[in-house]
């Protein structure tokens, strides 16, 4: 809800997102409102930096490893646990085949051994 006028809107628009999962083709429209003049490679530049943030490392081992709720803290124990959560995430940000999230190839890999298998000979190769 918002609570005051918002004086300042200066454009309104959409973006068409197409995504594959498995095989189906899947796309929805995303809305924007924003401050910034209407200059669509302005406000293109805008939307990509946002999810740049999005898919940064803080962000990722947050929300893809669930970093924050880790609940380790004896010894060397956190720095340890650091140090495999990156190896995890550089090993499922290599596999390109599914064009899921982190989080999805993560719990795919729990799952589905032959899938952790092919995560793991990325390692090798």
């Amino acid at each position: 809800m918002v609570s005051r006028p918002m004086t300042q809107l200066r454009s309104f628009f959409s973006r068409l997102t197409p995504e594959q999962f498995q095989k189906c083709f899947l796309s929805w429209i995303q809305y924007y409102i924003s401050s910034l003049p209407n200059d669509a490679q302005k406000l293109g530049k805008s939307v990509r930096s946002h999810w740049e943030i999005e898919n940064s490392l803080p962000w990722v081992l947050d929300v893809g490893l669930r970093e924050d709720d880790g609940r380790i803290t004896k010894d060397n124990a956190p720095q340890n646990f650091a140090i495999i959560r990156h190896i995890s995430l550089n090993l499922l940000s290599q596999e390109k085949a599914s064009k899921t999230g982190t989080n999805n190839k993560r719990l795919r890999a729990g799952w589905n051994d032959n899938y952790l298998t092919k995560i793991l000979a990325v390692a090798v190769n």
